[in-house]
């Protein structure tokens, strides 16, 4: 599920986000020593933090039925988690950088949610929501994430996705009834 998200959120930021600016989309952590070794525009997007959304989680179970129509089990419903990307730009002057992640922003806050056909694997058919430049939650600051990666400060937009996860488990239901007939008590 976590590299159907990334491969989603890359295609919405390339076809739809930069509009046809030559910038590459990595999926980099925006270390000191990577920054040293980029060339050209980039737009690095880099997932930071993954936490269930324990409010979402569904206690319902579903069926599972056979060819036949008949009930061979059950599954429980979807957990959800919630990705929280670092969105950065990268140029050579920080002026090109403040435009690139601009039109970055102004793409992205037009979607609440992934569209349908950027959603591939785990993730096809499903809703993914999607906030962009909202406070991060929790207690991550980001000073403290730029300390922990080892870099400066700069500016950056923090993108997040909330995507389900079908857990693969199946409780298999008993034998079909075959009769109506009800016997209590000794033969």
């Amino acid at each position: 599920m976590i590299s159907d998200a990334d491969d989603a959120l890359v295609a919405l930021v390339q076809s739809e986000a930069l509009r046809g600016q030559p910038a590459e989309v990595v999926l980099d952590a925006p270390t000191s020593s990577w920054a040293a070794r980029r060339t050209g525009p980039v737009v690095d997007v880099f997932l930071y933090d993954l936490r269930e959304e324990v409010d979402r989680r569904d206690a319902q179970s579903r069926t599972v039925r056979d060819d036949a129509g008949r009930i061979v089990g059950y599954t429980p419903g979807p957990r959800w988690y919630r990705l929280s990307y670092l969105v950065t730009a990268w140029t050579q002057r920080p002026e090109d950088e403040h435009t690139l992640l601009g039109l970055v922003l102004a793409n992205l806050v037009r979607f609440d949610a992934i569209p349908p056909e950027h959603l591939g694997g785990a993730l096809e058919g499903a809703h993914v929501p999607l906030t962009v430049g909202l406070p991060p939650s929790g207690d991550r600051s980001a000073p403290d994430l730029w300390n922990a990666l080892g870099g400066e400060l700069k500016p950056a937009l923090d993108v997040v996705l909330i995507a389900p996860m079908t857990v693969a488990t199946t409780q298999v239901a008993g034998p079909p009834v075959a009769g109506r007939e009800v016997r209590v008590g000794d033969r």
